[in-house]
């Protein structure tokens, strides 16, 4: 029931640096089963930790609740196994009583009420963290009682039994296995030169590394390996010193009326320094704006920047009390990395980057100045396979045809890795036949949407609903369902569309809970959803996944590939259309028992010379042409 391994970890001191390894489709228990009971046997054996990370919560709770409990009753040794989580998950007892003793100088009255709040349930929870807590808290209270990683340490409330954070740690201290997300391990292993100091290991001197769902792990290191300055996390940093609005913050504590002024002004100027940045960029196409040229607009801001960060260190100098100076120490670094990220932003100089400017926030009120290395694998070369560390990285979708899987190799820096395909446990010949509807207009066709709502009808009527049909565009989905509405009515299926106010896990229990349902999804299901069982008997694909070149980081890369002499589209957007397609695929055979049916609805799969790769890549199976 497994479909990827570590094989076995050498009996040798020395780790290899990487073990590569995927097939058709699996059963997600039976790969974590396959690489948990040696990373544990290996972490005891040497004394280490398994640092193991998935992209997903499903799979962290699955590998928590169901796959490890069921490893401490079966193996013959015993091993403690903790969830790691962003410090600033917790909270800090020594911030909150310093909160409530400074709370008429930090906190509108609202704010207060919430802090006391906060404290209310700081006396009752059972690990501090937000995932104890029933109603999310105000953010702007929370940030400023969370833990910090330069004000909540060892040293200052390391034996302070309460501090939620610091008995996580110690239990994380404790552990032999550690699950936590790609994300926190991106933001965690810092800079690929800070990662490169380490003399040993990832995040402990004596750990070695298992990334699961590895197929995401270039998309989410692009996202925290870079540059990213957000309008809204500038001008809440300088806020928390000074807000003219509700004349509250750090400064008004310390009395200090220069630094109040400068504060004041300083967020006018922010506001302006990206007005003018707005005024220049065109969001026609989306939320991103990719920026070519250097200094796009004039530098306001960066040296008022410096006037603050002068300011508070100024102020750090007469701060007597040790809580206070360490949290104007971290506004202070917080206000320098912002200072150092607009100036390389407008002077694009990091190297081999690309630099882009997006919308942010739900209402997209905001932007964000960001810059990304436009070729990764270099970099987390440097960070993933470094000598005398141990990577192993697996998932059901890392081959695009080849059994060596170079493309996966090539794109994370893994070229030297040991690769290892493996075959599925799953009879799909037996569990899965594919219909491809041949007869489908070109989606530019003015019958193509008449087309598309005919023959996802048809099929929905096939399995009695208990689908997902899975889109390419969200504006497409709506307008899908929008027409089909009164057919799912008359049939007595219940139609759930993503984006309609429910989210991803409510829209996922409600469908797995409902007889005849049927889910229309974007991007988000495509991946990382696990519905075992009857309740989901057809996957229907709309269109093949190719990615719209529309974001400044995939263009870049495109060009890239370009300049080198390469073909962008069958080195980059064929090879990641057809793992997004795999995935897609994957899920509807979960288990042994299941079965059903695949339907693509896009005749290019057998009407063009590349559609040949994507049949080449998917599981054999029966197959009707329509």
């Amino acid at each position: 029931m497994w479909n990827a391994s570590t094989r076995s970890f050498p009996q040798t001191a020395r780790c290899p640096r990487l073990r590569t390894s995927s097939s058709a489709r699996n059963s997600r228990k039976g790969k974590s089963l396959a690489y948990l009971v040696p990373a544990i046997l290996f972490a005891l054996e040497r004394h280490k930790k398994a640092i193991v990370s998935t992209h997903t919560i499903n799979l962290q709770e699955q590998l928590l609740h169901k796959d490890i409990p069921i490893l401490k009753k079966v193996l013959p040794v015993e091993f403690e196994a903790a969830l790691m989580k962003g410090r600033q998950n917790y909270l800090c007892p020594r911030r909150l009583e310093r909160a409530l003793q400074s709370a008429n100088e930090l906190f509108t009255g609202p704010e207060q009420a919430e802090l006391r709040r906060l404290a209310e349930w700081a006396s009752t929870t059972r690990d501090g963290s937000l995932s104890d807590i029933s109603a999310e808290p105000d953010p702007k209270v929370w940030m400023q009682v969370c833990s910090e990683a330069h004000i909540c340490t060892q040293k200052t409330c390391g034996q302070n039994p309460r501090c939620f954070y610091q008995q996580a740690r110690k239990r994380l201290l404790a552990a032999d296995v550690i699950v936590l997300n790609h994300t926190l391990l991106f933001i965690l292993l810092g800079s690929p030169d800070q990662q490169a100091e380490r003399e040993s290991g990832f995040l402990f001197p004596n750990d070695f590394l298992i990334l699961d769902e590895a197929h995401t792990v270039e998309q989410v290191a692009s996202k925290q390996i870079g540059i990213g300055v957000s309008q809204y996390g500038l001008r809440s940093t300088i806020q928390r010193l000074y807000n003219a609005r509700t004349r509250k913050g750090l400064f008004t504590v310390m009395r200090d009326a220069p630094g109040v002024r400068l504060a004041g002004e300083l967020i006018d100027d922010v506001e302006k320094f990206f007005g003018v940045v707005e005024s220049k960029s065109d969001f026609r196409k989306g939320r991103e704006f990719r920026v070519r040229d250097v200094d796009v607009v004039p530098d306001t801001i960066t040296a008022r920047l410096t006037a603050l960060q002068a300011r508070v260190a100024d102020v750090v100098k007469r701060a007597d009390d040790e809580i206070l100076k360490a949290e104007l120490q971290e506004f202070g670094r917080r206000i320098r990395d912002a200072r150092d990220g607009i100036a390389i932003f407008l002077e694009q100089s990091a190297p081999e980057h690309v630099y882009w400017v997006e919308r942010t926030g739900k209402t997209e009120r905001f932007l964000a100045l960001n810059a990304a290395p436009v070729d990764l694998a270099p970099v987390l070369r440097r960070m993933l396979f470094r000598e005398n560390c141990c990577c192993v990285m697996t998932s059901a979708t890392l081959a695009v045809g080849r059994p060596d899987l170079a493309y996966f190799r090539e794109r994370t820096g893994a070229t030297e890795a040991e690769p290892l395909q493996l075959g599925s446990p799953f009879d799909f010949q037996r569990q899965m036949k594919m219909f491809v509807v041949q007869k489908m207009p070109d989606p530019r066709d003015a019958a193509y949407q008449k087309q598309l709502e005919h023959w996802i009808a048809h099929f929905v009527k096939k399995t009695d609903g208990r689908a997902f049909v899975l889109f390419t565009n969200y504006r497409d989905m709506q307008q899908v369902a929008g027409a089909m509405q009164r057919f799912f009515v008359d049939k007595g299926m219940n139609l759930l569309v993503q984006g309609a106010g429910a989210p991803r896990s409510k829209l996922l229990e409600q469908f797995k809970s409902t007889p005849g349902a049927v889910l229309f999804g974007t991007d988000s299901f495509w991946g990382g959803v696990d519905v075992p069982g009857e309740a989901l008997s057809n996957v229907i694909i709309t269109r093949l996944p190719f990615a719209v070149p529309d974001h400044p980081l995939i263009e870049a890369k495109l060009e890239l590939i370009e300049e080198r002499g390469g073909d962008p589209f069958t080195e980059y957007s064929l090879p990641e259309a057809i793992l997004k397609l795999r995935q897609g695929l994957g899920r509807l055979i979960r288990t042994k028992s299941d079965c059903g049916i695949i339907v693509i609805l896009d005749n290019r799969i057998v009407t063009r010379p590349y559609g040949r790769a994507f049949l080449q890549a998917l599981p054999k199976c029966p197959i009707e042409i329509i």
